[in-house]
């Protein structure tokens, strides 16, 4: 109870917000890096989603490959990135292991999106004589869109809760007082810093949650119950690919 009381007082004292080493800076470099990680992996993920559940082709490659992704250490991935990029190119280095961790679960929304639509839709779509290219903007993207944004939810927590090892290799993030704090043996300072990643992952999550909620499309039965049922197939088939 001590402990919880000291990192309280020490996460709103108010020297803790001010300087480049402030939680204010930390906070905003925290954000910056799962941003642009989450973008950097939607513009690779998300069409390759989209092409694998239009043509059903490619699923066994993009099960395997996401597997891969989540069986890799985060922090090994980013020490041997930041050795083979160098240490000047260290932000660079730690942005291509935060995409290579968001890539599978933006992978699978896209296309588990696109798996969990009736084909009689799609067939009747295309019966009317729309294009491929129309099916998949008028119909297959609104529909697939609510799964799609569950995988942006999961990929943005895994990077949230990711980034904190930035501060391993001197880049800040929230992780910056929970290494300091580790080092200096200050626990309230180490708790402190926990409880801001986790309040920050809460946030982002509630506004996700009601992001996805709002993109189902009014009249549509499927959502949480169906994600959460395609993505169990998802991991099930990764199991597979990787036994």
């Amino acid at each position: 109870m001590n402990l919880l009381a000291g990192a309280i007082r020490w996460l709103f004292a108010p020297e803790q917000w001010e300087g480049k080493d402030g939680l204010l800076a930390l906070l905003g470099q925290h954000l910056l890096f799962t941003l642009l990680s989450v973008i950097i992996a939607g513009i690779i993920a998300i069409p390759a989603g989209w092409a694998i559940g239009h043509t059903g082709k490619g699923r066994e490659i993009a099960v395997a490959a996401a597997g891969i992704a989540r069986a890799v250490p985060s922090f090994g991935l980013l020490i041997l990135l930041v050795l083979l990029f160098g240490v000047t190119h260290k932000p660079a280095a730690a942005l291509v292991a935060f995409v290579v961790l968001a890539i599978p679960s933006l992978l699978a929304g896209a296309y588990t999106g696109f798996e969990a639509i009736d084909r009689k839709t799609v067939d009747a779509a295309r019966s009317m004589g729309m294009t491929e290219w129309q099916i998949l903007l008028k119909v297959e993207i609104p529909l697939g869109l609510s799964l799609l944004v569950g995988g942006i939810r999961a990929a943005t927590l895994q990077v949230v809760a990711t980034v904190t090892i930035a501060a391993y290799v001197n880049l800040g993030g929230l992780g910056l007082p929970i290494i300091t704090g580790l080092n200096l043996r200050r626990f309230d300072m180490v708790l402190g810093g926990a409880l801001m990643v986790a309040v920050l992952a809460l946030l982002l999550d509630l506004l996700l949650a009601l992001a996805q909620k709002a993109s189902v499309p009014r009249g549509l039965g499927y959502s949480k119950t169906t994600y959460k049922k395609h993505e169990a197939d998802h991991a099930q088939a990764q199991d597979k690919e990787l036994t």
